[in-house]
């Protein structure tokens, strides 16, 4: 069993490394869904998945990392640790579940330090019916003009009109205004995107493909950024549903001290959200009872985390900015959401490996 520390990398190619390393130490195969792209340094990029039990197992737990490719850094530490993790893999395997590990959904944004995909697009508000007229943010549609200004860093004007809309209207409503999604600015912040990414599509083949004789499915897909530093929030990623939302409760809240939150009835750090990446189970395995959580890992206090979105999406549009500059907005983007210290990795994966503990339980009573 490797140490908490080494689970974690520096970079996805040192992460993806790690993850295939891991798989072949405990004897696993690998299917490797390769992007159209490549990396920051040139390097292949994939969504990787391993399963860890028999293919017609009744019981399904999902472990997925890099929805918004940055948190990867965080996510890939967790997979990369429960493959090491003998007592971890003999409990899945005692309850009768298999484990299917997704590492980088979106191997883009984890290699370039972005949130989004290559396409611009935040993976955890594209899978909407697209067919159907699209939800309109006009919130964001006030706010556009000032989040993304011509020059960065802001001007003190920008600043202090940023400041005026969060005195008169409150962080939460900056928050939720910002990062519901929106899919009228393709150059813009939390953009939903107008047809499916490429994710979208071959997440879908994956859950098609080892979902399709499960009965009972569970996820745990691992995200940073909101809420206290190295606090792990268990946000209910169901429907709005009693039973689902119970379900959840009953296995991970432990007793109430740590609650599973919802976006539907305001409990959560999250804003209410639309075409969430999960909505595509229901979809793809529609057989299977379906119960899941985003683990969402605390960094920094909002201001700061939306800053430095706000500066990593400005660099994306101005890619001749100075590289001194370049190199200090994606410093601010790592920190946002990967918090490179021991103790926060400590935090990570002990509140990671209770959950994954908590979801096998569940999933065979």
């Amino acid at each position: 069993m490797i140490g908490v520390t080494q689970a974690f990398s520096k970079s996805y190619a040192e992460a993806r490394v790690k993850f295939l390393e891991a798989a072949a130490t405990a004897g696993l195969a690998v299917e490797s869904q390769l992007h159209p792209e490549a990396g920051r340094d040139g390097e292949v990029l994939a969504m990787d998945v391993v399963r860890d039990g028999p293919a017609d197992a009744r019981s399904l737990l999902i472990v997925s990392s890099a929805c918004h490719g940055v948190e990867g850094y965080c996510g890939s530490g967790v997979q990369v640790f429960a493959l090491h993790d003998a007592e971890w893999r003999a409990k899945a395997e005692a309850q009768g579940v298999a484990v299917l590990y997704v590492h980088a959904l979106n191997p883009y944004g984890f290699s370039h330090v972005r949130r989004t995909t290559h396409e611009n697009v935040d993976l955890n508000r594209n899978f909407q019916d697209f067919s159907q007229p699209l939800p309109v943010n006009e919130a964001y549609r006030e706010l556009q003009p000032l989040l993304l200004p011509d020059e960065w860093p802001p001007t003190e004007a920008n600043a202090a009109a940023t400041g005026r809309y969060i005195s008169e209207k409150g962080m939460e409503a900056y928050q939720a205004a910002i990062t519901r999604g929106q899919h009228e600015f393709p150059e813009g912040l939390f953009f939903g995107g107008t047809a499916p990414t490429w994710s979208n599509r071959t997440l879908r083949k994956v859950l098609q493909t080892y979902g399709k004789n499960a009965s009972r499915v569970a996820w745990i897909d691992i995200h940073t950024g909101l809420g206290p530093s190295g606090i792990g929030e268990r946000i209910c990623a169901c429907r709005d549903d009693k039973a689902a939302l119970a379900r959840a409760r009953a296995w991970w809240d432990n007793g109430g001290t740590t609650p599973v939150t919802s976006i539907y009835d305001g409990s959560s750090s999250s804003a209410f959200l639309t075409g969430l990446m999960w909505n595509s189970i229901y979809e793809e395995c529609p057989q299977a009872e379906y119960t899941g959580i985003a683990m969402e890992y605390g960094t920094l206090p909002p201001f700061e985390m939306m800053q430095a979105l706000r500066g990593e999406h400005w660099l994306n549009i101005h890619r001749d900015a100075p590289p001194a500059l370049a190199a200090q907005i994606k410093t601010q983007m790592m920190d946002a959401f990967y918090v490179d210290t021991d103790a926060w990795k400590g935090q990570i994966i002990s509140q990671a490996r209770q959950s994954l503990f908590q979801a096998v339980d569940g999933l065979g009573s």
